[in-house]
């Protein structure tokens, strides 16, 4: 049997990819307690058994999907990345910085103490700080080396299985340290701090639970019967719209049949008017055009639902109050908003919430209010419902030709590679779109796709393509490794911390928090943050520290390639 799968494979090597992924993402779904080993662990582990058949891949096709991968990355994260480099979020932008920093001294000191080869070393970063595509960025780097094919596809193998060594802890260590260690160092109640910060942020009002909603609606819509003595009869909706104002005329009814509106529409009596607008001059309009009634049951007031990109400076570095507050005086119709999202991650519907350039806003209204809004807040996502593969094609050649620039420091000769480059190149054109809609589209279904899928077929392959190599290096460094793995995870959290919060003045613990993940690029341990929190308040800091961390990072790999000079013996 073993053999008749050995020839399938031999005969079609991406056969072999593919079933990696599969039974990759099927490992990496078994569940231990609140830790889940995750697609990308479990395609590197399979793939490295099926690698002991010794099956043969080009590495052109790992270098396609690995910068397929990164560009999605940068794109996603461009608008928040450089949103981020500004006074207000100057000290999470420095505690995500030293993150890095502190993680790549922790890696260049255990590489130089345990004599570690530069491919070793990367793999240590990897897998310690949980950043999956160092293992692209550093094996770049390492094939640009002036050393023998032997010791470059040694060293790429050790990049992968440091990886796989330090990367389970490496996700186990944030979830203890900001569910656990650090709360309990600081005497914090994790979701009682959530509470108080939601509540800050919601102007002293009560955080909601989830499944929870305010029964006490500012907005509603009624029917009213327009009496013969009302002062509506003969006026024109603008007439009306004028004297109510925060309410708007939204359907008339006459002998049965539901009025086409314009500005010059009359009322006349025995009219049914439906109206929405707030509470308060809900109660007025009663005296003012008569009694109210039940709407009839084939009555229909179609309201639509639309993502809109913030773009618009009248809007950026404003809270959610405000915001709201401006647009009450710019449109008299009603609009909602129903939701916020930034980098993907939903951000709590509080009146305090700062607003970023990039965040996707979801509204509710009617189709013609909606269009007004949006001209003033952005541009909507479905006008991008197709990629814009002139401009997706000049950011991959781009990114290519940045990854092919080469510098030094120190004497040192360093390159960022492809996937350096196609990062960067991600970054300006994710920014671009922010700035410029009509320029770049990049759906965000495509270019989740083009994330996923690019980073589980790359690390397939590297698991592959690691065969039997992979044993001899965990016989040489495998328990090495995986404490020097647990130093790296738990060194950097417990220094940015509290550089954080006595130098830079991170005081509030959800913040505080946030950042530890967001720094570390920590997924899975900001999931267990927002388990205990509750709420959606660690997100905020989260996305700002998550964005920096995610470039500097993936930089780290090759300048752990070009620092640390030691090469493995063949």
């Amino acid at each position: 049997m073993i053999e008749l799968i050995d020839r399938i494979f031999d005969a079609a090597p991406l056969l072999a990819v593919f079933v990696t992924v599969a039974l990759g993402y099927l490992v990496g779904k078994l569940t231990i307690g609140q830790f889940v080993l995750g697609g990308v662990a479990g395609s590197l582990l399979v793939g490295v058994l099926v690698g002991q058949l010794g099956i043969h891949i080009d590495t052109s096709t790992k270098s396609i999907f690995f910068a397929m991968f990164i560009y999605a990355v940068g794109y996603q994260g461009g608008p928040q990345f450089f949103r981020s480099i500004n006074r207000n979020s100057l000290n999470q932008v420095a505690s995500a910085l030293v993150m890095c920093l502190v993680g790549l001294i922790c890696v260049l000191v255990s590489a130089w103490a345990f004599d570690l080869d530069r491919g070793t070393a990367a793999g240590l970063a990897a897998g310690g700080l949980t950043q999956s595509a160092i293992i692209g960025t550093a094996g770049d780097a390492i094939a640009q080396l002036g050393v023998s094919a032997e010791q470059i596809k040694i060293m790429q193998t050790n990049v992968a299985v440091g990886f796989a060594v330090c990367y389970i802890f490496g996700n186990l260590g944030p979830i203890i340290m900001v569910t656990w260690f650090l709360p309990m160092m600081m005497k914090w109640n994790i979701r009682e701090e959530a509470v108080k910060f939601a509540r800050s942020m919601a102007g002293g009002k009560a955080a909601l639970e989830p499944g929870q909603f305010n029964a006490i609606q500012s907005v509603v819509t009624r029917v009213y019967r327009v009496s013969d003595s009302s002062k509506a009869v003969g006026k024109s909706t603008v007439d009306i719209d004028r004297a109510l104002p925060n309410a708007a005329v939204k359907a008339i009814l006459r002998d049965g049949d539901v009025l086409a509106l314009s500005d010059d529409t009359r009322i006349e009596s025995g009219d049914r008017i439906t109206m929405t607008g707030k509470i308060g001059v809900m109660v007025e309009a009663a005296s003012y055009f008569g009694t109210e009634t039940v709407a009839p049951a084939h009555l229909q007031l179609v309201e639509e639902q639309r993502e809109i990109i913030l773009t618009r400076k009248a809007f950026i570095g404003k809270t959610v109050g405000q915001m709201q507050a401006q647009m009450d005086i710019q449109t008299r119709h009603s609009v909602y908003l129903t939701a916020i999202k930034r980098m993907g991650q939903n951000l709590p519907l509080l009146p305090g919430l700062e607003l970023h350039r990039g965040d996707e806003l979801l509204l509710a209204g009617a189709p013609k209010d909606l269009a007004a809004v949006q001209a003033m807040i952005g541009y909507r996502i479905s006008a991008a419902a197709v990629t814009d593969f002139v401009f997706f094609g000049l950011g991959m050649a781009l990114g290519i030709l940045i990854g092919m620039i080469t510098f030094r420091i120190d004497g040192i000769p360093v390159t960022l590679g492809t996937g350096g480059g196609c990062l960067l190149s991600g970054l300006l054109f994710g920014w671009l779109r922010s700035v410029h809609p009509q320029f770049a589209a990049l759906p965000t279904g495509a270019s989740n796709f083009l994330r996923d899928f690019g980073l589980a077929v790359f690390v397939a392959i590297v698991g592959v393509s690691a065969g039997p190599q992979a044993i001899t290096t965990i016989q040489q460094y495998g328990l090495t490794l995986l404490f020097l793995g647990i130093g790296v995870t738990i060194i950097p959290q417990i220094i940015t911390f509290y550089f954080s919060y006595y130098v830079l003045g991170i005081k509030n613990p959800i913040e505080a928090l946030g950042c530890v993940v967001g720094g570390r690029s920590a997924n899975p341990g900001f999931a267990a943050l927002l388990s205990k929190a509750g709420n959606a308040t660690p997100v905020v800091s989260f996305t700002v520290t998550y964005a920096i961390a995610t470039v500097f990072l993936t930089i780290c790999g090759p300048l752990i390639v070009g620092i640390i000079t030691k090469n493995p013996t063949p």
